[in-house]
């Protein structure tokens, strides 16, 4: 007789396997619906349809594809798209944030000033006094 032994660990493998494939397709569609594909792929299903409904009901495929793209003959699809990307549209332009400029509001004017003239301070290594003299240059060999 032979056992039969269940790997969980495998299982478990497996289900975080198919967890992360289902994350990525999930976020793909959420992409597409957030950039408007679903109305471009809704519009090819109601072109194909009107094609094929074309055809069989015309006695040519060039007849047929003439109703269908000239866009004198829509079909309940293509209003229903046509609709939705209008409402899509109007609720774009009502709900437009205004722009918040935050760094109007907290102006503060620096004025850099020099420093008084009535004393002197430290330049660089050397340390001088107001009150001191310049330095006499050195005496030169006759």
């Amino acid at each position: 007789m032979q056992s039969r032994t269940v790997d969980i660990a495998t299982g478990r493998d497996y289900q975080s396997v198919v967890l992360v494939k289902l994350s990525k397709w999930l976020l793909v569609l959420a992409l597409c619906a957030s950039i408007g594909a679903h109305w471009s792929f809704l519009q090819s299903v109601a072109w194909v349809g009107m094609a094929i409904s074309y055809s069989q009901e015309s006695s040519s495929l060039t007849e047929a594809l003439t109703k269908t793209f000239d866009g004198k003959h829509p079909c309940k699809l293509c209003n229903l798209v046509a609709e939705g990307k209008k409402s899509e549209k109007k609720q774009e332009t009502q709900f437009k944030i205004p722009k918040l400029d935050l760094l109007a509001a907290v102006r503060l004017n620096f004025v850099f000033t020099p420093p008084p003239l009535d004393h002197c301070s430290s330049v660089g290594p050397i340390a001088f006094s107001c009150s001191d003299a310049p330095p006499t240059p050195p005496p030169r060999p006759a």
